[in-house]
């Protein structure tokens, strides 16, 4: 699927190509929701588009709908691949999901119209994404985003009450800042990402203290 990044960026089956530096994500999103001759998108087919380039991409994929109203069990259902993609950033891998993740697929429709709510916020984050302040953005310190990612989420997964939304937009912003080289925004990112780690831990640490009280009072 790997399209001649000299001639505009469009790929063999007419995605876009993100390796062409002026093709932005919402552009290859948008172009692949709207690509009428497929019935369903699978995730491997996402990865196939996005290339070597697909850490970000897919990472925000991944982590977007748990940003927003989602059924209850979204997390658990995307948190697995983002556990794949994220262990394999921090480990300098190139990207890669077993069968069992890969061909998985939604409907276009579907697809398109989680499409249709995220590219107009992703579109405005795109305006304010630069490469800037590189060495934030490449390995070694790439990694080291990978492994936060990891922590965020195996967080995501877990049935932590308030465990969903702070977690999945620290990797938002994490996989745009890697996306585009920004070091500005893997900064707010990695601050995005303490802050819920302690929101989460709070919150454990609460039902912990309420159930042990509950437990004192019940044998007491």
């Amino acid at each position: 699927m790997q399209g001649d990044k000299s001639t505009g960026g469009a790929t063999a089956d007419g995605t876009a190509d993100l390796d062409n530096e002026a093709t932005r994500l919402s552009d290859v999103l948008t172009g692949i929701a709207s690509d009428e001759t497929r019935e369903r998108i699978a995730i491997g087919d996402l990865l196939a588009a996005m290339q070597e380039r697909a850490f970000g991409p897919l990472m925000l994929v991944f982590a977007l709908p748990n940003v927003l109203p989602t059924p209850p069990g979204t997390s658990t259902i995307l948190g697995a691949p983002l556990i794949f993609l994220t262990a394999q950033l921090a480990l300098g891998r190139n990207p890669w999901l077993p069968p069992l993740i890969s061909r998985r697929s939604i409907a276009r429709r579907d697809f398109a119209a989680f499409v249709g709510k995220a590219v107009p916020w992703l579109a405005k984050a795109e305006n304010l994404l630069r490469p800037r302040f590189g060495a934030l953005a490449h390995p070694p310190a790439e990694y080291v985003v990978g492994i936060m990612c990891l922590v965020l989420a195996v967080v995501l997964v877990l049935p932590i009450p308030l465990g969903n939304m702070l977690p999945a937009l620290a990797i938002c912003i994490l996989a745009l800042g890697i996306l585009e080289r920004d070091g500005i925004w893997v900064l707010a990112g990695m601050t995005v990402a303490f802050a819920s780690l302690g929101v989460v831990s709070g919150v454990v640490w609460g039902f912990v203290t309420a159930g042990l009280y509950l437990l004192k009072s019940f044998l007491g």
